[in-house]
């Protein structure tokens, strides 16, 4: 098609937008098959590529190697010539021949590539050239961002109750009618709502609540990836998918029980990490607790101390306590002994020491 002005905009009749760019859902692993389409429409775009370039290559050597041919056939032209040069000048002549026609071969075939280029649909990869390149901080992002978050939150807040009624409903027909009834809740926030659902079930251990609102968040995540492929809001779409799972051949449901099961082991992966997470956690604040006055942990000190001083301290014996740092070299008894008092394990001005520092003294007195 062309306009009055002439510009010709019939190029744009044949765009192609391959579905390795769709949007893909985080909770159902389409995406390998999409890197794999891109991946293998990248590489047929590199082998055309490269072609084109050995045509280019093989076109210029044999211009090249015409040029000097010719060069030398009119040198042995202007020259006299005995039967030697006679019959390298027919050789010549053959050469120059046989360049010509390889020249012209390499031309015809440059021209049907680049036919064969301009006859390929356009995808996002050739669609446009970059320009020029920079970095640029987009405010918008982070704000878009930011506001996704707050709806989410606001969304799970309002509609929370619901959102776990429909998790825990079995039949097709039950969850179908509920969605009728809150067609407000067939949208991306109820999918994830459900997959955090998952988790928390999950760690407190309750393992089958766990399975059956996968199941339901599975539902959800078909019901909005067949709106996404029909390009439809998906509150006018799950009715079709309802229909469709309920009389679904073997191909459609090994699908879904496909995505049911990677979800669940992700689920049950979140979990165990949610859990090593907050298990850390508390050790790091019972630790903090234990902190003595020097910033030591006494459990750390007590486990590196040798046995005799573990001992002394297990029995609360300061006499046995005192031999054992006396065994020790000077500089290592003098390193355990302020290691224990930084950690509290050993406090000097305890009363157990007093005591023992007025016996001694009325000792004295007596003698």
């Amino acid at each position: 098609m062309s306009t009055g002005a002439g510009i010709d905009y019939s190029v744009w009749d044949h765009i192609y937008v391959s579905d390795d760019e769709d949007v893909t859902s985080p909770y159902v692993d389409t995406s390998s098959l999409f890197r794999m389409r891109h991946r293998a429409r990248l590489e047929r775009m590199a082998e055309f590529q490269h072609s084109g370039e050995d045509l280019e290559n093989n076109f210029a050597e044999c211009k090249r190697l015409l040029e000097k041919a010719q060069g030398r056939l009119k040198e042995l032209e202007e020259e006299g010539r005995n039967e030697e040069e006679e019959a390298e000048l027919k050789k010549v002549q053959a050469e120059v021949r046989k360049l010509k026609k390889d020249e012209k071969l390499f031309g015809k075939m440059i021209e049907e590539h680049r036919r064969e280029e301009k006859k390929l649909p356009w995808n996002v990869d050739t669609i446009s050239k970059e320009g020029f390149s920079k970095s640029v901080l987009n405010i918008k992002a982070v704000t878009k961002e930011k506001e996704k978050i707050e709806k989410h939150k606001t969304f799970v807040e309002t509609y929370g109750k619901e959102i776990k009624h429909f998790g825990l409903l079995r039949r097709w027909d039950d969850s179908q009618k509920y969605l009728s009834d809150n067609p407000h809740l067939v949208c991306d926030e109820t999918a994830n709502c459900l997959v955090a659902v998952c988790i928390d079930f999950e760690i407190d251990e309750k393992h089958a609540l766990m399975e059956q609102v996968a199941h339901q968040a599975i539902v959800m995540q078909f019901i909005l990836d067949l709106a996404r492929t029909l390009k439809v809001d998906p509150r006018g779409c799950f009715r079709q998918f309802f229909s469709k799972i309920k009389i679904a051949d073997k191909t459609y449901q090994d699908a879904f029980d496909r995505e049911l099961e990677l979800l669940k082991g992700r689920v049950r992966s979140c979990a165990q990490i949610r859990m090593d997470s907050a298990m850390k956690e508390l050790e790091e604040e019972e630790r903090q607790k234990r902190l003595g006055p020097g910033g030591l942990d006494p459990v750390e000190v007590y486990e590196s101390l040798p046995k005799e001083i573990q001992k002394s301290f297990d029995e609360k014996n300061i006499q046995m306590l005192q031999i054992a740092i006396n065994k020790l070299d000077p500089e290592e008894g003098k390193y355990h002994l302020r290691r224990c008092i930084d950690s509290g394990l050993w406090v000097p001005d305890s009363g157990e020491g007093d005591d023992d520092d007025k016996e001694e003294d009325e000792e004295e007195e007596e003698d």
